[in-house]
């Protein structure tokens, strides 16, 4: 009787591990991305080419201020103002200090909300720029002086101002300090529009709470990006309130152009022509 043991060659270094038995290697997971809207896969680097917007769908991905800043105005071209202004947790509100860590080194920013100067085509004007990914733009005190502070030297040096806004209302850990910045804010604006001020704003998806109710809908021009999502109060909370189902699309960009509170929706690849055009149109106005 044969011994077939004799007639089987030794396992190697890779068979004794079971190495090679382990399942099929898996991209990492930052090469690929899934579309929010039509759950489709697509590589990281394709939807940074497309300025964050789905190819398949076109659906409008959020993007952090400092890209917003990179793509939309010229390169070189902006100078950041107040970047020292940090928020405190000045009613030691429960939470409210790790909160701020965490989202700061998440962000890489030390507020919701950045501003400064810079050209597009050429164009000069004042910047402010909201940021998402530091606790999703919501308005407490620095956001309020640094937004402030922005349409007072606008005001100043007489140029237009350029808001991206994206927020998910007030602060509710700043109390009612957080609440004041509407009013404040909305009386820079008032201020820089009586002097002659041109102010352009770019509604991102969410805007909503308070800097809706304040300085977001108080543009000489008020223009949006696909679906994005701008209101007081969210959808859910109005018909947890009302108990009746809104229409489709409530609140949604689409909805709001169609009555009449936005003068117009562009898509994320038409924002810097568009914004080139509407400054260059101010520029003239006022040399005439």
């Amino acid at each position: 009787m044969l011994n077939g043991n004799k007639f089987k060659k030794s396992l190697n270094a890779l068979e004794e591990t079971g190495s090679y038995r382990s399942d099929a290697p898996q991209p990492p997971d930052h090469l690929y991305i899934k579309c929010e809207k039509c759950k489709k896969m697509m590589l990281s680097e394709e939807l940074g080419r497309n300025l964050g917007v789905c190819p398949f769908c076109g659906f409008h991905t959020r993007i952090s201020a400092r890209e917003r800043i990179r793509r939309f105005f010229d390169e070189g071209s902006f100078e950041e103002w107040d970047a020292d202004l940090i928020s405190a947790d000045f009613l030691d509100f429960p939470g409210y200090q790790e909160k701020l860590e965490k989202h700061g080194e998440q962000s890489g920013e030390k507020s919701a909300v950045i501003t400064g100067r810079a050209t597009i085509g050429t164009h000069p004007c004042v910047v402010f720029v909201m940021e998402p990914g530091f606790m999703m733009g919501s308005m407490g005190a620095v956001v309020g002086e640094k937004i402030t502070r922005a349409f007072e030297r606008a005001t100043e040096l007489r140029l237009p101002v350029v808001g991206f806004t994206v927020s998910g209302g007030a602060r509710m850990q700043e109390g009612t300090t957080s609440l004041m910045q509407m009013a404040k804010v909305a009386g820079a604006v008032k201020r820089h529009s009586d002097q002659g001020g041109f102010y352009v704003a770019v509604l991102t998806d969410p805007t909503s709470g308070g800097v809706t109710a304040s300085f977001a809908m108080e543009a000489d021009v008020l223009m949006a990006e696909p679906g994005a999502l701008i209101a007081f109060a969210g959808p859910r909370v109005i018909e947890q309130t009302i108990h009746k189902k809104l229409p489709a699309g409530f609140q949604r960009a689409e909805f709001l152009l169609e009555r009449g509170f936005l003068d117009k929706i562009v898509p994320r690849e038409r924002l810097k022509i568009t914004l080139k055009r509407l400054l260059g149109y101010h520029r003239q106005e006022k040399e005439r």
